[in-house]
């Protein structure tokens, strides 16, 4: 009896030192997993940091699938503002006059194409999450409110909107309903920098006679356009005053250059781009009133063409030279 009973033990003991190596085992191997697990994981994360917000795909969500109720017609109306800014908006006004004061003849569509939905083309999609950001010209950390207001006062060459404006918020749903799914921070591969690096000295006389062969169809002889988003407005009362962005030389060239013509865009040589930037904004258009609050730290731009530089330039006081030429 007690020769069994020990048998039994020792049999028992056996079993569960087994039982326990299996387990030992299994928690091992699960470890194994779940360590591989963690180091893909990782992998991934990595990945996606060394390559940044490039590695987000360009897929913005339909206009079609807004969702239902007010949300969704605020971002329908943010739309309709961004695509026809200068419609929309002078509608809204009590008067001709009042309308002329608030925005130009311009959209934001004429810059950024398809409400900036167009991949090519100043995409908006993305902009949302790429503010707040430093802004050198204002010296000054801008919220996307404040860079929209920017555009209003500067391309727009009409008003800020006020704190809270329906229309602000309404453009601000809209972008940050095409920006959805985008990455917090960073530099989207098809938001790169419009302004040309290296710009050839222009000839303007020569800008002037490309625009009449190949331009007046769509922005017209005297360059008032033909329609916000058919042909926006280049010079005169109804375009961009001289604070926009596009007052400077290189990014109107390099505008020129990757966008223009509409039906051929990418055609033009960078000195052909070039010599038409120089024609357009050696022509009179309005006065940025707040030049003198841009750049308070220094380094402001030499090719920013205002009116007191394209005097200069008539008057041969400057050099296209000396305008594009970069600083070392």
């Amino acid at each position: 009896m007690q020769r069994t009973t020990g048998i039994t033990l020792i049999f028992l003991l056996v079993v569960s030192l087994a039982t326990i190596g299996f387990l030992g085992i299994r928690l091992g191997q699960d470890k194994q997993e779940a360590d591989g697990s963690a180091e893909t994981s990782g992998d991934q994360e990595e990945t996606a940091g060394e390559s940044g917000v490039k590695s987000a795909s360009f897929q913005p969500p339909s206009m079609d699938d807004l969702p239902e109720g007010p949300h969704g017609e605020v971002i329908q109306h943010g739309y309709d503002l961004v695509n026809m800014t200068s419609t929309e908006l002078r509608k809204e006004a009590a008067s001709a006059e009042e309308g002329e004061a608030k925005v130009n003849g311009l959209s934001c569509a004429s810059c950024h194409a398809g409400a900036g939905l167009e991949k090519s083309s100043m995409s908006l999609v993305g902009t949302t999450v790429t503010y707040p950001r430093y802004n050198e010209r204002a010296d000054a950390v801008m919220t996307i409110e404040d860079r929209i207001n920017g555009c209003m006062v500067r391309s727009m060459n009409g008003e800020e909107f006020e704190t809270g404006d329906e229309d602000l918020q309404a453009i601000v749903a809209y972008m940050a309903y095409i920006s959805e799914g985008m990455p917090e921070g960073g530099e989207l591969e098809w938001k790169k920098p419009v302004a040309m690096k290296d710009v050839p000295v222009p000839d303007a006389d020569a800008g002037e006679e490309l625009f009449k062969q190949s331009c007046i169809a769509c922005h017209a002889a005297d360059g008032g356009g033909t329609g916000e988003i058919s042909g926006p407005a280049l010079w005169g009362s109804e375009s961009f005053n001289d604070g926009a962005g596009l007052s400077r030389h290189d990014k109107m060239a390099g505008f020129i250059h990757d966008f223009m013509p509409k039906t051929d865009p990418g055609s033009l040589t960078e000195q052909e781009a070039s010599d038409l930037a120089a024609f357009i904004l050696m022509q009179d258009r309005p006065e940025w009133g707040g030049k003198d609050k841009d750049w308070p730290k220094g380094g402001r731009p030499n090719d920013l063409i205002d009116k007191e530089k394209r005097e200069q330039l008539k008057n041969g006081e400057v050099s296209w030279e000396e305008v594009v030429k970069k600083e070392k």
